[in-house]
């Protein structure tokens, strides 16, 4: 319904360039939290004489929050307003922010993390249904490519500014870093977002789905990274799973579900690429953990260097989104698509076979450059057509499931790191003594990313037996 987005455009409600560059902030400030402070844990550890499990859990929270919640939110914006619950996300994950730098205890910084990273799920979980909304078909892969350079430039700026601040002016600074951010789009977002996109209808939220969700996948996450401890992570993982399963099962006989599961069956471009899209998070999310280990231990070089060369893929992939955003709007999301989940694939491919003792500097920053450039171009048109595939009064819960398939990737890549480690380490530290055995881990790791990678391929490329649909833009 293409006439709703006029209406509010013509009178001054929505500003669509108000819509980007919010969205663009909220996609820069998440990731640049995760990385940033990353860096920062050291020093907060020894301000707080905090245990190695308790400076985990400061990161893990933060991705546990929008893994069990995003798509309920996603679900809550069609309903009640794609721009009130983003307004309610900008508010809670600034106010949040400035409240971090003041904190005075480990625990008490944890739960603000975890409150923080439902804020982020807030902002995320309709990000993309925004952007959908307010521009039409013929510009949404250019504006969804610069959504998706700011991501990445988040991602790779992090853990430069995380280590230069918290050097110069302490961590506390760090989390202060984005508040002036966070206002300013808060305030952009007040005074020129003054309407909302919501479809007018009779359903309910599904919040006891969203309970059986939000615990299935927290036992999951939280199970997967003690896998090798012994048989409790096993169970907590089965029992994510079992109640996982039971959410979908439930979700085909409530009348208004969270997620509709029988798009999953009947809409093959939406099924085809959230699958596509999980692959390749899988393929690749683990990747910087393998890499970094490897070029310290193996190659010699130091920690700053180390970091210098991994920047290479997430800077490729900041620099390339909006290319392929262009080239989408031209030749179309899946063929674009399927070009860059191929690059990824083999890049992936030529890392598992080259990694060696031997392997120089030069051809790794090659191969990750390979790696970021396809998966760079990836993302882009394959959000685009998740996001063409549905109705309008869907964006929000397309948007929720983007983000839902990313962190079940994520998820995977990291519990495939536990497995193997575990298998071919026992739970060794990494030494010169235990190095081949580090490889050996290393290259049945990447092989096993590349089988995700050529499954995403093989999905990705089954969308082309399917005409592109129109897209009802809202």
């Amino acid at each position: 319904m293409p006439f709703i987005r006029e209406e509010l455009r013509e009178r001054g409600e929505i500003s669509p360039g108000a819509v980007l560059l919010t969205v663009c902030v909220a996609q820069f400030m998440v990731p640049l939290m995760l990385t940033a402070v990353g860096v920062a844990l050291p020093s907060i550890g020894r301000d707080f004489h905090a245990s190695a499990r308790q400076l985990g859990l400061v990161e893990q929270v933060y991705i546990l929050s929008p893994a069990i919640s995003m798509l309920t939110f996603g679900r809550l914006g069609d309903l009640v307003g794609r721009v009130k619950v983003f307004l309610a996300g900008l508010l809670l994950f600034t106010l949040v922010t400035t409240s971090l730098g003041f904190v005075q205890s480990i625990h008490t910084l944890i739960v603000l993390r975890s409150i923080q990273g439902i804020g982020a799920s807030l902002l995320l979980s309709g990000s993309m249904a925004l952007v959908v909304s307010a521009f039409p078909v013929e510009v949404r892969g250019q504006k969804i490519g610069i959504v998706s350079a700011f991501t990445y430039s988040g991602l790779s700026s992090g853990p430069v500014l995380g280590g230069f601040i918290t050097g110069h002016l302490g961590w506390r600074y760090v989390f202060w870093l984005v508040v002036p951010f966070g206002i300013a789009a808060s305030t952009l977002c007040l005074t020129r977002m003054r309407g909302d996109w919501r479809i007018p209808q009779d359903e309910k939220m599904d919040w006891r789905g969203s309970i059986v969700y939000a615990l299935g996948v927290a036992l999951v996450m939280l199970g997967a990274p003690h896998l090798s401890d012994g048989a409790t992570g096993a169970a907590m993982m089965a029992a994510g799973f079992v109640l996982v399963g039971f959410f979908v099962f439930r979700e085909t006989r409530v009348p208004d579900p969270l997620l509709d599961v029988s798009m999953l069956i009947r809409n093959r471009m939406f099924a085809l690429s959230c699958l596509a899209a999980m692959g390749s998070y899988a393929a690749t999310f683990g990747l910087t953990f393998f890499m970094s280990l490897y070029l310290q231990y193996s190659i010699g070089l130091s920690p700053f260097n180390a970091g210098f060369v991994l920047l290479l893929q997430p800077v490729t992939q900041m620099l390339v989104a909006p290319m392929a955003g262009r080239l989408t709007d031209r030749v179309g999301a899946v063929q674009v698509a399927n070009f860059g989940i191929g690059a990824t694939c083999i890049g992936l491919l030529l890392v598992a076979f080259t990694v060696g003792r031997s392997a120089s500097v030069p051809l790794i920053a090659l191969e990750l450059v390979l790696i970021g450039t396809g998966f760079g171009v990836f993302v882009t048109p394959n959000t685009v057509a998740i996001m063409g595939s549905v109705d309008p009064h869907q964006y929000g819960m397309a948007s929720g499931m983007i983000g839902t398939v990313r962190t079940i990737g994520m998820v995977t890549s990291m519990t495939t790191i536990t497995l193997v480690l575990a298998l071919f380490m026992g739970g060794e530290a990494v030494t010169k003594t235990t190095l081949p055995l580090f490889i050996t881990s290393m290259k049945t790791g990447l092989l096993v990313f590349a089988a995700f990678s050529c499954a995403g391929v093989g999905l990705s490329f089954g969308r082309l037996r399917r005409k592109k649909r129109p897209d009802p833009a809202l």
